[in-house]
């Protein structure tokens, strides 16, 4: 799918790349740039290709496999280009959770959007209302939510979830009777369609956690549909990164209390893994299938001051550290073959370093460290452009990011 690219110049303030004179994006990977030759600085951080692709490929097999709708969190990356790889790929929509992501969002082209969050800002509900070329799903999770977009539709048409959420959990209301009120307050505003029921279960630690917690969350469903409360067709949406197999395997199917239903899986993490926090939690520890990690951070080695510690030129301004601190993968040298980084953690980082401590591999001052991230979510918002690279490490593309 083609979506509309902001337009884009590469140069004296673009983060990574080494542009003095600026040029265009077409002309920067026209040229055939590879990661060394000085078309980047350090630090900076790129995309791997094959990685992307696979991971892509992946959750698309999934969902088709499971007869799921997917619509990709775009919060995760807030980037066009990947939202088309997304689409292309098969993908519903796309998910975004405020009223600047959704119309970022809209304004790259994207048509189908779900906003997992509450919206109650009345310019955001107005503008939503007023869309008559795309097809927006938004949460309510309070008869306040429900009144605020009562307040704001007009002659305009909203088109509502009920969230449901858990104990000391996020968003969501708590109980089936207060599911029940919000719904009962939807369907008595002329102009707001309830469409379904949306949950979000990331927060929660353990699959049979997970799995009791999305029964409920059916059940709410199917509360409603017996109410008279859903209409012909129910859209359920959850799922976030860590236990799409068991959103799957409780809330999929065709139908709620005999009514025609669609799940809507948001997994956004997915697009590029990590080598952190999704390693552990991806659910294809539990069921077939892989992903593979695809952001990598490259920084030198800035300082030895002594033994078993040496500084690396990439901090809190670069990489998260919000979910698990940067992995050291390869260790890079002029005229030498990439060494695995042995024996060596970042234990902490500054805004512009982060500190390696222990022993193993050598370290020089100037090597470049290849770093892996954990919680690819706050990685993609510290970085404006980032450079995708080949399997030979020769930039192959440009991926943008619009926080």
């Amino acid at each position: 799918m083609t979506l509309r690219l902001p337009p884009l110049l590469l140069g004296p303030t673009t983060k990574g790349v080494w542009a003095p004179t600026p040029v265009t994006r077409s002309e920067f990977v026209a040229a055939g740039h590879t990661l060394t030759d000085g078309s980047l600085t350090w630090p900076a951080m790129t995309l791997d290709a094959d990685a992307l692709a696979h991971n892509i490929a992946e959750l698309a097999a999934f969902t088709g496999r499971n007869g799921l709708v997917f619509a990709p969190h775009g919060k995760t990356t807030m980037s066009p280009e990947l939202f088309a790889a997304q689409l292309d790929a098969g993908a519903w929509g796309i998910t975004v959770a405020t009223g600047n992501q959704l119309l970022a969002a809209y304004s790259f082209g994207v048509r189908r959007l779900l906003v997992a969050n509450e919206a109650l800002d009345p310019t955001v509900l107005r503008w939503i209302a007023s869309v008559a070329d795309a097809e927006i799903l938004l949460c309510v999770d309070s008869v306040e939510a429900v009144d605020a977009a009562a307040a704001a539709v007009g002659d305009g048409h909203l088109r509502v979830l009920v969230e449901v959420g858990f104990g000391g959990g996020r968003t969501g209301v708590r109980t089936g009777d207060q599911a029940l009120a919000v719904a009962q307050r939807v369907v008595g505003v002329p102009g707001i369609e309830l469409v379904g029921v949306s949950a979000y279960e990331g927060g929660l630690g353990d699959v049979d956690a997970v799995r009791e917690f999305l029964t409920d969350v059916r059940a709410v469903a199917e509360m409603l549909v017996r109410a008279g409360l859903l209409g012909e067709h129910v859209a359920l949406s959850a799922g976030g990164s860590a236990y799409f197999d068991v959103v799957a395997d409780v809330l999929g199917g065709s139908e709620i209390a005999g009514v025609p239903s669609v799940t809507i899986v948001r997994s956004g993490s997915y697009v590029t893994h990590d080598h952190g926090t999704y390693v552990a939690s991806t659910p294809f520890t539990r069921i077939a299938g892989d992903l593979h990690p695809a952001l990598r951070v490259w920084a030198q080695v800035s300082s030895t001051p002594e033994p078993g510690l040496a500084l690396v030129g990439a901090g809190k301004r670069d990489v998260p550290y919000d979910a698990g601190l940067p992995v050291p993968l390869r260790r890079h040298r002029a005229s030498e073959d990439p060494v695995a980084v042995e024996g060596w953690t970042v234990t902490r980082t500054n805004d512009q370093h982060a500190y390696l401590e222990g022993s193993g591999t050598e370290l020089r001052v100037g090597d470049l460290i290849e770093l892996g991230i954990s919680h690819p979510c706050t990685a993609f918002d510290k970085w404006r452009v980032i450079p995708v690279l080949d399997a030979d490490l020769r930039v192959v593309d440009v991926v943008t990011t619009w926080f």
